[in-house]
């Protein structure tokens, strides 16, 4: 079974969900960030915990770095940060601090040769979060879309060190309805990196149907809440 890389989203030192990236939806879930962690680590098919600085990504900048600094010290498996990291400054912190990955979003999907730089410096550490609304790639807490299509992006950065792209359909994120396998598949066959499928995974029947189409991992959120997703895993 391809690998699963529970999220676990910040707002306020607090584990949350958003539907469809609208902060305005925000749910609090009932374990705590550090339960989070500590429940996932139990399963053989978590390689990985997922981190997202939300008010980092809105706000451009990282907003929850001390307590992401705890959790990176309590976590027995790897974790992968992402949420307004946009300078070296902060990858290289973040690395410092005991991150296997970090997660580039905005500034890389908008200076590609910024991208290519850094990830020279550290191959197979960066991965590209290509977050989109249809196929136009959106960037800023997804509050922006841009002119770049998906495709634009997987093409441009095919030759780079990066450890994989991160494709989220914005639209099935937190409606847990399913991931967008069509456009998902596409990119597998497009892109020289590794696939991660994220947004709106739901089930055991989504990660086979993900695994069948090449995808190396997926990242669940609200699902990985509910008993019944782990019960399925069995």
């Amino acid at each position: 079974m391809i690998e699963i890389w529970p999220a676990i989203d910040l707002i306020d030192n607090k584990s949350v969900r958003l539907t469809e990236g609208d902060y305005g939806t925000k749910e609090e879930m009932q374990r705590t960030p550090q339960e989070a962690i500590a429940f996932y680590a139990q399963f053989e098919q978590v390689k990985r915990i997922h981190i997202v600085d939300l008010m980092g990504a809105l706000n451009q900048k990282p907003e929850e770095t001390p307590f992401i600094e705890q959790l990176l010290q309590q976590s027995p498996l790897p974790v992968e940060i992402g949420g307004g990291i946009r300078s070296e400054e902060t990858i290289k912190h973040y690395f410092d601090k005991g991150a296997s990955y970090v997660i580039v979003g905005t500034k890389g999907l908008q200076d590609l040769p910024w991208l290519a730089e850094m990830t020279a410096k550290y191959p197979g550490k960066i991965y590209l979060g290509m977050d989109a609304k249809g196929e136009l790639v959106a960037v800023n807490g997804w509050t922006e879309t841009g002119q770049q299509t998906i495709y634009d992006v997987v093409a441009a950065t095919n030759a780079m060190a990066l450890g994989g792209i991160i494709y989220t359909d914005i639209s099935k994120d937190g409606k847990m309805a399913g991931p967008n396998f069509e456009v998902t598949g596409k990119l597998v066959a497009l892109s020289t990196h590794p696939i991660t499928a994220s947004g709106g995974v739901r089930s055991v029947d989504d990660i086979k149907k993900l695994e069948a189409l090449g995808v190396a991992a997926a990242i669940v959120g609200k699902a990985a809440n509910t008993d019944a997703f782990w019960e399925g895993l069995a």
